[in-house]
C-alpha cells in the first residue's frame, strides 16, 4: 500500500550565545593577591624602621581591600565581559605606590612636610568611585563619539585654565596647576588627555581614508599631501604653546606623541611616525633656545653632577641648580640588582619630589633592578591588555579610543621613568598610580574604567539569533 504520510517536523533549534567566559572569578583571585601584596610590603617597611609592624597595618589593609572589593563588584555587575586583568594590575601598582609614600612620609628628612600617605589614599577612593561613575553611566562607549568637538573644546579649556590669573599656580617654574580652596592644587592636563583621546578618535575616524592618501613616495616613505598635513600642524601647535606658555614639557609631548600613535593606527602610513618625531625635534629644541626652564631642565640631564655641585655650592646665576636628578642616579646605583631592601634605604635625600616626580628612585634603590623591571612589567602588562582591547573591539571608535588612551599612558610611563633614570631630560610629569598627586590617580582611574568599557562591549558574546516563528508551520512532505 502506497500512499504519502505527511509528518511536520519543527525546526526550531536556536544557535546559543557563544559562550565566552566573564573572568570574573579570575578577577577576584587577582585582587586578592593585589590587595596581600602592598600589606607585606607595608608590614616589612614598619619592620624595617622601627622593628615593629606598623599600627597602621590593619587600616591600610582593609581601606585597600574595600577599593578593590568596591571596584571589583561594580565590574562584575555593569561590566561582567571587561578585561580581568586591568583592575589588578592598577589596585596593585596604586597599593605600592601608597607604601613607598608612606614610607617616605616616616622620613625624618621629610618631616618638614605633612603626611602625603592619608591623602593619597583619599584621592585613590575617589578614583575608584570615579571608575564606578564611568561603568554605571557609560553603558555604551560609542556614545562618546557625538562630542568630539566638545571633547575638544573641554580639552582646550583644561589646558587653559592654570593660565587664567588668580585661578592658576606656578609650581617650581612649571604652570600646569589650579588653586582650589580647601583642596590644595589641581592639575587639569590630567583630565584633558581623555577629552583628547575622545577627540582625536573621533575626527580620525571621519578623516582617516583622506590622511592615508599618498601624494609621493621619497625615500621609501609615503608623503601625506600638503592639505593634510592640517592637523599634525594644528596639533604640533598647540603642543608648542603648551610648551611655551605653561613650560610644561611632559604634557607636551604625551599630548603630540598620542595624536601621532592615533594616526598611525588609523591610516597605517609610517611617514606620519616619521613627521611626528621630526616635530616634535624641532618643537622641544626651538622651545629649549629660549625658555630658561627648560634649558634648566637639560642642562640637568647632560651634567647632573655639575648641577648637584652648583646647587650645593648655593650658587646664584639667576638659574635655579637641582641636585635632584643626581640623587635620583645614586639611588638607582647604590641598590644594585636587589635592592637594599623596603625602608632601607635613603632616597629621602631627593627631597620634596621624592615621593611624586622620584618616586620611581626609591622603587630603585629599595627593590634593585629586579624591583624596578617588575614595576616596569605591571605597566607594561595594562598597555598590553589596553592594545588587545583594541585589536578587539568591533567599532573603528573603540579600537582609535582604546589605543589611544593605551598610547597615552605608556607614553606617560615613558617619560616619567625615561626622565628619573636620565635616558631623557625630567618632564615634571607623575607616574601613574604610584606617585603622588590626586589630579593624576583620579584620572587614571577614569581612563582605566573606560578601557574596562571598552573590553567589556568587545568581549561580550554574541546574542543568540531569535527563532523563526515560520518554522513552526513548516510541513515536510516525505513518500512512505
Amino acid at each position: 500500500m502506497s500512499g504519502t504520510n505527511t509528518s511536520p517536523t519543527h525546526h526550531t533549534s536556536t544557535i546559543g550565545a557563544i559562550g565566552a567566559p566573564s573572568r570574573r572569578n579570575t578577577e577576584l583571585a587577582l585582587l586578592a593577591f593585589a590587595v596581600v601584596i602592598p600589606v607585606f610590603a607595608y608590614a616589612n617597611v614598619g619592620l624595617a624602621l622601627n622593628d615593629s609592624v606598623p599600627p597602621g597595618l590593619l587600616s591600610y589593609g582593609l581601606g585597600l581591600g574595600l577599593l578593590a572589593g568596591v571596584g571589583h563588584l561594580v565590574v562584575r555587575k555593569f561590566a561582567p565581559y571587561a578585561d580581568p586583568l586591568m583592575l589588578p594590575l592598577a589596585t596593585l601598582l596604586n597599593g605600592l605606590g601608597l607604601v613607598a609614600i608612606w614610607r617616605l612620609d616616616q622620613s625624618k628628612r621629610l618631616s618638614n612636610y605633612a603626611e602625603a600617605a592619608p591623602r593619597q589614599l583619599l584621592y585613590s577612593a575617589m578614583g575608584v568611585a570615579l571608575l564606578a561613575v564611568v561603568l554605571i553611566f557609560l553603558k555604551d562607549h560609542r556614545v562618546l563619539q557625538r562630542y568630539t568637538y566638545i571633547s575638544m573644546a573641554g580639552a582646550l579649556f583644561l589646558l587653559i585654565l592654570p593660565l587664567v590669573p588668580g585661578l592658576g599656580a606656578n609650581i617650581y617654574g612649571a604652570k600646569i596647576w589650579i588653586k582650589i580652596p580647601g583642596l590644595g592644587t589641581l592639575q587639569p592636563g590630567e583630565f584633558a588627555k581623555i577629552a583628547l583621546a575622545v577627540f582625536f578618535a573621533g575626527y580620525l575616524m571621519v578623516k582617516r581614508d583622506a590622511l592615508a592618501l599618498a601624494s609621493r613616495r621619497f625615500m621609501g616613505l609615503y608623503l601625506p599631501r600638503g592639505r593634510d598635513l592640517g592637523p599634525i600642524l594644528v596639533v604640533w601647535v598647540i603642543s608648542i604653546l603648551i610648551l611655551v606658555f605653561e613650560t610644561d614639557l611632559g604634557t607636551s609631548l604625551l599630548f603630540f606623541g598620542m595624536f601621532v600613535i592615533m594616526l598611525y593606527v588609523a591610516t597605517e602610513r609610517t611617514s606620519w611616525i616619521v613627521f611626528g618625531l621630526l616635530m616634535s625635534a624641532v618643537g622641544a629644541v626651538g622651545v629649549a633656545s629660549f625658555e630658561p626652564h627648560i634649558q634648566t631642565r637639560v642642562q640637568a640631564w647632560l651634567d647632573p653632577m655639575r648641577e648637584f655641585e652648583l646647587s650645593r655650592a648655593g650658587v646664584q646665576d639667576g638659574v635655579v641648580h637641582s641636585e635632584q636628578a643626581m640623587q635620583a642616579l645614586w639611588a638607582f646605583g647604590s641598590g644594585g640588582t636587589l635592592g637594599t631592601g623596603l625602608g632601607q634605604g635613603n632616597s629621602d635625600l631627593i627631597g620634596f619630589a621624592a615621593n611624586s616626580d622620584f618616586i620611581l628612585a626609591t622603587f630603585g634603590e629599595e627593590l634593585g633592578l629586579a624591583g624596578v623591571m617588575a614595576i616596569l612589567l605591571l605597566y607594561g602588562l595594562i598597555i598590553e591588555r589596553g592594545v588587545r582591547t583594541a585589536l578587539a573591539a568591533r567599532d573603528p571608535f573603540g579600537k582609535l579610543l582604546a589605543i589611544g588612551l593605551s598610547g597615552a599612558f605608556g607614553l606617560q610611563v615613558f617619560v616619567v621613568a625615561g626622565g628619573v633614570m636620565g635616558l631623557i631630560p625630567l618632564t615634571g610629569m607623575t607616574l601613574p598610580f604610584v606617585a603622588y598627586g590626586g589630579s593624576s590617580v583620579i584620572a587614571n582611574w577614569a581612563l582605566i574604567g573606560i578601557l574596562l568599557r571598552i573590553s567589556d562591549t568587545a568581549r561580550r558574546p554574541a546574542p543568540a539569533p531569535a527563532g523563526n516563528p515560520d518554522a513552526e508551520m513548516t510541513q515536510v512532505v516525505r513518500p512512505s
